[in-house]
């Protein structure tokens, strides 16, 4: 069902302790490598690339990449009202988060005539990905297409699979969510083409398309799989990006004070989304241990997606962590930099301030992972495969830049000014010196 990690009794170098954590097996490496002649392809060969790899890995070949603004009106109209009042909820408490996100400029004044500003600037065009393969992510639009809006970017774009059931076009859903949130640019392009597309546009090859399909963006944000994540390093540089994140991971950190089948649900809850994701359970109770076992097994097969779910669990990126202690089990957690934590010990909030590495983290046993997927109003695109340790969940931040302005008077430039010459003279850069000396 799940496998075992005894750590009791060991005492792990930080390296060591890594190497021993569970991983998935297929990493971003080895999927850069099949990535790049889809990037390749899609750069030099535009829209009928586009609709190639359609066919290829989504069984579909969409007559229009770019959703028509009929279909907008289609999916909306058949939006089942209770969803409907469920992402309006959604947006309502994403966007109040977000909002308060946003950074702040600064002046500061140096001496008399010498001032540094500091002001924030949005990016001018965003590709924002939604997945689809395995499930619908309408909660994925919110994420991406909230923190765009709240950072000011003028220029959005949403690009998910086609779907085979709704004639090559994204879900229905993915669609009424974008009109909701009055987004118009929607590409039926999914996976890492769809990053491909973002980086370097696409020009269009039939009547349909236009001349261009698609212009270049900025900064390419969005969750997916591993191909998704390897896309978005291979690209980085030429976009800025929010973080690699790829499959998805739970951690749980739980002493004997948790409730077993909290846990169970809960790990169940993140192996739904892909055969590969990873639940972790890190615990000092052996009994919590055992307990959650039996649970999973009767859970996972009575749940709706079982197959997925049992495949999940049972792979090497999922395991039962035994530690010594709560101490113990933070710093396992820490090592482990997980997407998601649940902190389920006595004092959850206090231990939960000590985490230092983790995308998100969930304090106490009202506080389910299932929560910041949807209406928490915190974002849940998060970093994944351990790039938590030095990348931030998706936000306000991730479509803005800080712009200095520095502006000094010829008094406040003469004050300092032998100061400069000498600097630039001992880095042998004389020029620089110069360039303020001829100024007096």
């Amino acid at each position: 069902m799940i496998n075992r990690l005894d750590l009791r009794g060991r005492s792990l170098s930080a390296r060591e302790l890594v190497e021993a954590l569970p991983r998935a097996e297929v990493r971003v490496e080895d999927a850069a490598e099949r990535v790049a002649p889809i990037i390749a392809a899609v750069r030099s060969r535009g829209a009928d690339e586009l609709r190639d790899l359609a066919e290829r890995f989504d069984g579909v070949r969409p007559h229009h990449l770019r959703v028509p603004a009929a279909a907008f009106e289609s999916a909306l109209a058949g939006l089942d009202p209770l969803v409907r009042e469920a992402i309006e909820e959604t947006i309502s408490r994403v966007r109040t988060v977000h909002r308060a996100q946003r950074p702040q400029g600064f002046v500061v004044d140096l001496a008399p005539g010498a001032q540094v500003r500091q002001r924030w600037v949005p990016v001018g065009r965003v590709g924002l990905y939604v997945p689809g393969g395995l499930a619908v992510y309408p909660s994925s639009v919110i994420m991406n297409v909230v923190a765009a809006q709240e950072a000011g970017v003028p220029s959005l774009a949403v690009a998910s699979p086609p779907q085979r059931e709704n004639d090559g076009l994204p879900h229905p859903t993915i669609l009424a969510a974008c009109a909701l949130l009055g987004v118009d640019e929607v590409y039926a392009v999914g996976g890492a083409q769809a990053v491909a597309m973002f980086a370097y546009g696409a020009r269009g090859t039939e009547e349909q398309d236009g001349a261009t399909l698609c212009e270049p963006v900025n900064v390419v944000t969005g969750p997916g799989n591993v191909y998704v994540a390897a896309a978005k390093r291979l690209v980085r540089g030429v976009v800025g990006i929010d973080a690699e994140a790829g499959t998805t991971e739970i951690a749980i950190l739980a002493d004997s004070t948790a409730h077993p089948d909290h846990v169970a649900a809960d790990l169940i809850s993140q192996a739904e989304h892909d055969p590969a994701a990873a639940s972790v359970l890190v615990t000092s109770s052996v009994e919590l241990a055992g307990a959650v076992e039996a649970r999973l097994k009767d859970r996972a097969e009575g749940t709706w997606h079982s197959d997925r779910v049992l495949q999940a669990l049972a792979g090497p990126q999922s395991a039962i962590v035994l530690v010594d202690s709560v101490e113990q089990g933070i710093e396992v957690v820490d090592a482990y930099g997980a997407e998601h934590l649940e902190i389920q010990t006595a004092d959850a909030a206090a231990v939960a301030e000590r985490i230092s590495n983790a995308g998100a983290i969930f304090v106490g046993a009202y506080s389910p992972v299932a929560l910041g997927d949807y209406m928490a109003g915190s974002n849940h695109v998060l970093p994944t495969g351990g790039c938590a340790h030095f990348a931030s969940g998706l936000g306000v931040h991730s479509f803005v830049k800080a712009v200095q302005v520095v502006e000094y008077t010829e008094q406040a430039l003469g004050q300092i000014s032998s100061k400069i010459v000498a600097f630039a003279n001992a880095e042998d850069l004389p020029a620089h010196g110069e360039a303020v000396q001829v100024r007096f």
